[in-house]
């Protein structure tokens, strides 16, 4: 019997680590290409076509980084902002490819599909990208549509995060015709015109009536910007609680509904992350709300309401308009509902505070970089939005979990 405890002890010890594993964490392109000087280019203009964003919201991704002397080469070529975001796009695969994985191809080679493909701009296979390991160790990486243009070769793993984000360098950038094509620019999105010719006029109205506030949304329409907008039979079944709120209140309200990114439908549908709004102060997680898929259905959640997305008003980066079946209503206004409480299960025990670890020792064309600051870090999924990402740590704390509670049970019956 006295055997047994040890045994137990041990057992108990590693139930509560593997309680305690930490959960996989949003990546940060910006971040991690700012350490390494020599695609400092490459890094600038992913910001400036917006395609850091999509990257950091993205739970599985590839990308093929070229040098500063590789982007020189696709600068010198005075593409547009719209069409070098296509070129670049094409070096943003939508599957997880270490250096490992490119060894280990089944056939030699595969097709992956990038963000070029995914885009809706591409046409017919444009933007696939065909991955070849040769022998003794080189793998290449050519478009479908290349032309007769020599495939880039792999020279390095620059950053591996299993099975979240690699970072692979390629010897040179990658061409398309396709993705090279010129790109008209769009008209200016004008937004309370827009939703009132979408049925969303009843809004577009509280927004014209709070012309501060509908200059906060027209701040971001260059940099990014998507609105849910409610329907009129929502704002109509929601005007008695908008007339109780405050003047400060409706402000934030509608604030609510912005958010100062671009989110395309294909966006919306991998984004596990909390939303941060035009209404959240700082770094805080105030105003926040998760995004739900259902198959083809999008859900916007709230701890008040669950809103559905219906249609989409406007898809044209860097905006985005959707308009949906509720007004949104975040806690920080409204109270929340005793069912919810009531619903929602008892918090576990605070585990015990870990020791102090010891510290270690839009342009015409496009213009030439220019230092530029880490894009903001996502924001961190609250309780509902983590359920949405999916992460190998998590899933190995299931199984040590179920591993453990199996060694404890077989302990005690030893013991009795």
């Amino acid at each position: 019997m006295q055997r047994a405890f040890p045994l137990l002890a041990a057992s108990l010890l590693l139930l509560a680590a593997a309680a305690t594993l930490p959960v996989a964490r949003g990546h940060n392109i910006t971040k991690i290409l700012a350490q390494h000087p020599e695609f400092s280019t490459f890094n600038h203009y992913l910001s400036v076509t917006h395609l850091a964003n999509e990257i950091n919201r993205r739970l599985t991704i590839t990308v093929l980084a070229v040098d500063n002397s590789g982007m020189g080469d696709l600068l010198a070529k005075h593409l547009s902002i719209l069409t070098l975001r296509n070129v670049l796009a094409l070096h943003i695969l939508t599957d997880y490819y270490g250096a490992k994985k490119l060894h280990q191809l089944t056939g030699g080679s595969t097709i992956s599909s990038s963000v070029f493909q995914s885009s809706g701009h591409a046409p017919g296979t444009t933007g696939y990208i065909n991955i070849t390991d040769h022998r003794r160790g080189k793998v290449t990486f050519i478009t479908e549509d290349a032309g007769g243009a020599a495939p880039a070769v792999f020279v390095k793993s620059v950053k591996e995060i299993p099975y979240n984000i690699s970072i692979l360098q390629i010897s040179t950038i990658l061409t398309s015709p396709e993705a090279e094509a010129p790109v008209a620019a769009p008209a200016p999105v004008n937004l309370t015109e827009a939703m009132s010719r979408k049925g969303c006029k009843a809004f577009a109205d509280m927004l014209l009536a709070r012309r501060d506030v509908l200059q906060t949304f027209q701040d971001n329409l260059d940099s990014g910007l998507t609105v849910f907008c409610p329907d009129d039979d929502a704002v109509t079944a929601f005007a008695p609680k908008y007339k109780n709120l405050t003047t400060e209140g409706k402000a934030s309200l509608l604030r609510f509904h912005g958010v100062p990114a671009y989110y395309s439908p294909q966006l919306l549908k991998t984004n596990a992350a909390a939303m941060s709004t035009l209404a959240t102060s700082g770094h805080s997680k105030n105003f926040h709300y998760s995004v739900r898929t259902d198959g083809d259905s999008i859900t916007l959640k709230t701890h008040i309401v669950t809103a559905t997305i219906t249609s989409t008003v406007v898809d044209q980066d860097p905006d985005a308009i959707y308009a949906i079946d509720k007004v949104l209503e975040p806690r920080e206004l409204f109270k929340v509902p005793e069912v919810v409480k009531a619903d929602a299960p008892a918090p576990a025990p605070a585990a015990p505070a870990p020791k102090k670890a010891k510290h270690a020792h839009g342009a015409k064309h496009a213009s030439p970089p220019t230092p530029a600051g880490p894009d903001e870090a996502p924001a961190d999924a609250d309780e509902e939005a983590s359920d949405n990402a999916a992460s190998s740590v998590g899933a190995a704390g299931r199984w040590l979990t179920t591993a453990a509670a199996a060694t404890v049970a077989t302990a005690v019956i030893s013991v009795l």
